[in-house]
């Protein structure tokens, strides 16, 4: 039996017309979502987390470096596994150039950037966007692609890129240091470098060209060890590797969100054989590229799952460094089957044959 409201709504409808138009829509269901009076009395859904959501906030509540990072400001709980292996071997000096490979969030680089201070300077390669810390370089690309490869050599090998600037002496007129010694110039000065400007502007190139024709025909024997490695091409101090095979990319390409990408460098697929495999390829790339790029006496960090292939590359490793050393630290989880090689001293004499052979 219908009540006397729904009544004489029905009724209304029926003799007024199609015109007619309730102001309150009829639902004759208990409750349901289309309903603003049944959405007010309807309680809210809720939706439950998934067991392994749950188990990860559990274990990031409770996990002791997870919170001090949080404390600490740091990107995440990784940043102690390269502070413990720092202060063990001593990987950084002030003013080196660190190349860190598979850097987001940044933990890593937060670390190298501290510890290179203040003249040295850092350089992150991801596959992910992500907001890099502050003195950070960064370059967006997959480190695998030969491109991003060229790049990264091109960038370090030019020692201005990624140095700290100059700290300005009056912020409020935007002065540096060096345009206030050129303000502060004596009359002397300024009417020797007019006079001496045609010169300059003459012979400035000419001697330039002749330095280096001369540094080319130099022999090697004769050069020193840093012109050396310079001249091939070797400039970074440290290469820090930290990547993960990727995930290959199933759902969410409706997404265009650059905060939450699908395709990453930084998880694991939980099949300890296909972790292992796809880390060591990655610490192949590495290597090949701190071959290409590492000066004599740097050092390598690369991080690996452990598994049948991880001896054969600590050997690759051991001809070109002088020590290598495994280690799993105390902020790595006792579950986990990451490991890191840490390679100090790089030797100059050994070829790309001697190294990479099987």
């Amino acid at each position: 039996m219908l009540s006397r409201r729904v009544f004489r709504q029905l009724a209304d409808s029926f003799l007024l017309g199609p015109a007619y138009r309730p102001a309150v829509k009829l639902c004759f269901a208990k409750q349901c979502a289309s309903c603003r009076s049944c959405r007010r009395a309807a309680p809210p859904i809720r939706y439950a987390s998934s067991s392994s959501s749950t188990r990860w906030k559990t274990r990031q509540g409770g996990d002791f470096f997870a919170r001090e990072a949080r404390v600490q400001g740091l990107k995440s709980r990784a940043a102690f596994k390269l502070l413990e292996l720092n202060e063990k071997h001593k990987l950084f000096k002030p003013g080196q150039t660190v190349v860190d490979l598979g850097f987001a969030p940044g933990s890593w680089s937060q670390v190298a950037v501290n510890r290179t201070s203040p003249s040295g300077r850092v350089v992150g390669i991801d596959l992910i966007p992500a907001q890099p810390p502050r003195g950070v370089s960064t370059i967006q690309g997959n480190f695998l692609s030969p491109s991003i490869q060229a790049e990264v050599r091109a960038y370090v090998q030019d020692p201005t890129l990624g140095r700290p600037r100059r700290q300005v002496s009056n912020p409020s007129r935007g002065i540096t240091e060096q345009e206030l010694d050129e303000l502060e110039k004596g009359y002397i000065d300024i009417e020797r470098h007019a006079h001496l400007e045609g010169v300059e502007t003459e012979m400035t190139g000419q001697v330039d060209a002749a330095k280096e024709g001369r540094k080319a025909k130099v022999p090697e024997e004769r050069l020193t060890l840093k012109e050396r490695d310079e001249r091939n091409g070797r400039v970074v101090d440290v290469v820090l590797s930290d990547m993960s095979e990727p995930w290959d990319q199933t759902t969410g390409f409706h997404k265009k969100s650059l905060s939450d990408p699908y395709f990453r460098l930084m998880n694991t697929s939980g099949i300890a054989f296909k972790d292992h495999a796809g880390s060591m390829d990655l610490c192949m790339a590495a290597l090949t590229f701190s071959f290409d790029t590492l000066r004599t006496s740097g050092h390598f960090l690369c991080k690996f799952y452990q598994g049948p292939e991880d001896k054969a590359f600590e050997t690759k490793l051991r001809r070109l460094f002088a020590k290598v050393h495994r280690e799993k630290p105390d902020s790595s989880r006792s579950e986990s089957k990451e490991a890191y090689f840490v390679a100090l001293r790089r030797k100059e004499l050994p070829t790309r044959e001697e190294v990479f052979r099987e």
